[in-house]
């Protein structure tokens, strides 16, 4: 399969998932978004956040850079969440994206550490 550029056309339902997402996120997931929101004014990049990519709703996306960002609660260590993401990742993966994974730990402890590494994904660091 190619390489695609750009997100697929959701369907209503993923799309009204996504905006319930938006609504409910997790204080790791609201505290990284005060951050990634900004990015528009300070590095002029577009981050969604929930952002569909069919069939799935990813943490936060940039299109333009192609890169994922996700934030994993304690459901992704279990072996069915592992392999929920290995398969997930791959799918992302032959689309072109790339994916930075944070736990909700990394976020807590070093979240300075966590944007640092975003930014040098972005090559802004």
């Amino acid at each position: 399969m190619g390489v695609q550029m750009c997100p697929t056309v959701n369907s209503s339902v993923t799309i009204a998932r996504a905006r319930r997402l938006r609504r409910s996120m997790t204080d790791g997931e609201r505290k990284l978004w005060s951050e990634l929101k900004e990015f528009r004014r300070w590095y002029g990049i577009h981050v969604r956040r929930q952002a569909p990519i069919d069939p799935y709703i990813v943490d936060f996306a940039i299109h333009e850079q192609r890169l994922i960002i996700e934030v994993d609660g304690e459901h992704h260590f279990s072996e069915a969440g592992m392999a929920a993401d290995r398969k997930r990742d791959a799918w992302l993966k032959e689309r072109g994206y790339r994916i930075l994974r944070f736990s909700t730990g990394d976020l807590s402890d070093s979240f300075n550490g966590c944007i640092e590494e975003i930014l040098r994904e972005l090559g802004l660091a």
